[in-house]
């Protein structure tokens, strides 16, 4: 990574002991484009789960209603979409 000699403002305000490591435009750009990636990808997943928790409970509540058949209906259908 390029590091940029800091104005002699910033090095007033920041100190100058270099401590602080300063990135160009075009690499705090890259960084927030994977960051932003990351976080979609943790964020699908998350809610992926969140609909099979809350399917796999729906199968629950119906089989105890007696319709163990359309339970399984329900459990067969998160199954086979896991798989994709």
């Amino acid at each position: 990574m390029e590091k940029k000699e800091l104005s002699p403002l910033a090095k007033q305000l920041l100190g100058s002991s270099g401590a602080i490591e300063v990135f160009t435009q075009t690499e705090f750009d890259e960084a927030l484009v994977l960051a932003k990636a990351e976080i979609m990808q943790v964020a699908i997943e998350t809610t992926k789960q969140a609909i099979f928790i809350e399917r796999q409970a729906c199968a629950d509540m119906v089989a105890e209603e007696g319709h163990e058949e359309l339970a399984q209906k329900i459990r067969d259908r998160m199954l086979a979409q896991k798989v994709q």
